[in-house]
């Protein structure tokens, strides 16, 4: 959540740039860890946490003067760079509040303003009396302000409220007294000053970050079998028109060229995919980069170092694993290929193995191309297979198989004429 707002704040701030303070309570040394490589980003710590004005003192020595102070809730993920630009344009050189009418406004503020629509102050719900309870435009604590002046603002707040809490929103009244506009901007979209305080609200951000992640992904060119059954958990980039079924998750950073066709249910992480490729139902794709023309699944799985060339076809139950599938190669069923190269052309037979490790080490593999690799082979690595070379179906490969000749590497069949099968005792 906290990253979402950071961005946003980074989005919308002047040409030359903004510093973020980030106010930390419980559990604050997990979110700097997290934020650490950030050199823009500084902490400070609220303990005890005595209200969101008392949060807002802790970075006053962090505050600049000479600036403006734009102050942002790290459990508000959805708000817009767009919407933080139009409430700084909209306060000028005053103050500038962030609203947002509401159907049912319990537990928050309302906003108070007189006989001109002007903003007065801001009344908490366990502070207002019945008639302004009756308010449906609330704060969303959102505000930016001279700096300068709400250090002044701060150092004045009290405590004196239900809460025994110094509200931020205290300051308002405060400009108002001391005769500085407020100018209120009102949220056109409910969803984007969401808070979350529950598992429950959690939930309801998450959906409605879904619907804004669909939403741009069909102004982009996808057809999406259903809006609603997508999850973006980074970020989709689209160079043409594709199609995404149902049930799909995208993490890290996914690129999708155009004309690419994405099964249901399958799972997209920090990957590439190139133009008319098809991945069918069930697979998972994870750092690995594909060309044109592939045809992935359905239950493939593609791992980290995974290099797919134009018109491969990796087939069901198939992993592969920081190898190059060169141009046109073949691997449609219950294989593992790891640490290789497979050669343009070459195709490789059900049930075939990479023997990769050692235990200890990776070792390996270098198929050539236009090579025909049998069922259920095994290439113990390190080995290479020439060009045009043929495996014979249940062959143990641990030696250099030649260029255009077959290799068979198998145990010879016996029968055991005297055995009797087993019989279960009573």
């Amino acid at each position: 959540m906290l990253a979402h707002v950071i961005a946003a704040a980074r989005a919308a701030a002047p040409a030359g740039g903004a510093r973020v303070i980030v106010v930390v309570g419980h559990g604050g040394e997990q979110v700097q860890a997290a934020f650490a490589a950030q050199p823009d980003v500084a902490f400070v710590r609220q303990e005890p946490q005595l209200g969101t004005g008392h949060a807002v003192m802790q970075a006053v020595p962090l505050l600049d003067d000479s600036a403006r102070t734009l102050v942002l809730y790290g459990d508000v993920p959805l708000v817009r760079a767009d919407t933080l630009r139009a409430l700084a344009a909209a306060a000028g050189d005053a103050v500038g509040l962030l609203t947002v009418r509401l159907a049912d406004p319990t537990g928050y503020g309302r906003i108070v303003r007189d006989v001109d629509g002007c903003v007065q102050r801001i009344v908490e719900q366990k502070d207002a009396a019945p008639d302004e309870l009756a308010i449906d435009e609330v704060n969303t604590g959102i505000l930016v302000a001279p700096t300068a002046r709400l250090k002044g603002w701060l150092a004045g707040l009290s405590n004196d409220n239900a809460q025994r809490e110094y509200y931020l929103t205290d300051v308002i009244a405060a400009a108002v007294r001391d005769g500085v506009a407020v100018h209120a901007l009102l949220c056109a979209e409910a969803e984007e000053v969401l808070g979350v305080n529950s598992k429950a609200q959690l939930a309801q951000v998450e959906r409605a970050a879904q619907a804004r992640a669909a939403a741009a992904l069909l102004e982009a060119g996808a057809t999406l079998a259903d809006p609603a059954r997508i999850d973006v958990r980074g970020t989709v980039a689209l160079d043409g028109e594709v199609a995404i079924d149902v049930g799909c998750i995208f993490e890290g950073e996914v690129r999708l060229a155009a004309g690419v066709k994405i099964g249901p249910y399958c799972v997209l992480r920090n990957c590439t995919l190139g133009a008319g490729t098809e991945v069918q139902a069930y697979s998972h794709i994870d750092g690995a980069q594909v060309a044109a023309g592939a045809r992935i699944g359905p239950y493939a799985r593609l791992r980290p170092g995974a290099v797919l060339e134009d018109d491969v076809h990796i087939g069901n139950f198939v992993e592969v694993k920081a190898s190059r599938i060169e141009r046109g190669a073949k691997a449609n069923h219950l294989t593992y290929i790891g640490d290789a190269r497979v050669g343009a052309r070459s195709n490789i037979g059900a049930g075939t193995i990479t023997a990769n490790y050692d235990g200890v080490n990776k070792h390996k593999t270098d198929i050539g191309a236009d090579v025909s690799i049998g069922s259920n082979a095994v290439l113990v690595a390190p080995v290479t297979v020439g060009d045009g070379a043929t495996v014979g179906a249940g062959s143990v490969v641990t030696k250099e198989v030649p260029a255009g000749k077959l290799t068979v590497a198998r145990s010879k069949a016996v029968t055991v004429e005297r055995w009797q099968r087993p019989v279960k005792k009573q």
